[in-house]
């Protein structure tokens, strides 16, 4: 399946994490898009309304207010096709990452985005994607995922 991922999309996470990150907070987004036939296409980040704990204890949570933002963001035919997320050091899926998976749909995508969101400048290479299969977060490549950026 080929992905396309708008690079203004990428650029909102990434200057949405770092103003989040420079407060030693991690933030938390979902990427918005549409699926077709030969793959889908992600055209705009989202910060819901979160709360942060601040560097050494870090840790992000939307709030019931978005929660509510992200049940009726959506366009007409549009779905939440990735979680993009910051952690304050290395890139990785951790026990709190696979609990609360934020999309459980089948191919959805998971992306963690290392210092405080600062790796997103070198590309999706310097972060961690995960694949959800079969109720499995799977780490994958942006090659092995074939995303382009557009």
């Amino acid at each position: 399946m080929m992905i396309t991922i708008a690079r203004k999309a990428l650029l909102d996470a990434g200057q949405f994490f770092e103003a989040a990150g420079s407060l030693g907070r991690e933030g938390t987004g979902m990427l918005a898009g549409f699926l077709g036939p030969n793959g889908g296409r992600i055209e705009r980040f989202f910060a819901p309304d979160q709360r942060a704990g601040a560097h050494p204890s870090c840790w992000v949570e939307v709030t019931r207010v978005g929660k509510e933002q992200l049940a009726v963001g959506l366009d007409p035919d549009e779905r939440w096709l990735a979680r993009i997320h910051s952690h304050p050091a290395d890139a990785f899926h951790s026990r709190t990452d696979d609990a609360n998976p934020g999309l459980t749909a089948e191919d959805a995508l998971s992306i963690v985005v290392p210092y405080f969101g600062l790796a997103l400048r070198q590309g999706l290479d310097a972060c961690a994607l995960y694949e959800r299969r079969e109720g499995l977060w799977l780490a994958r490549t942006a090659a092995e995922l074939g995303i382009e950026l557009t």
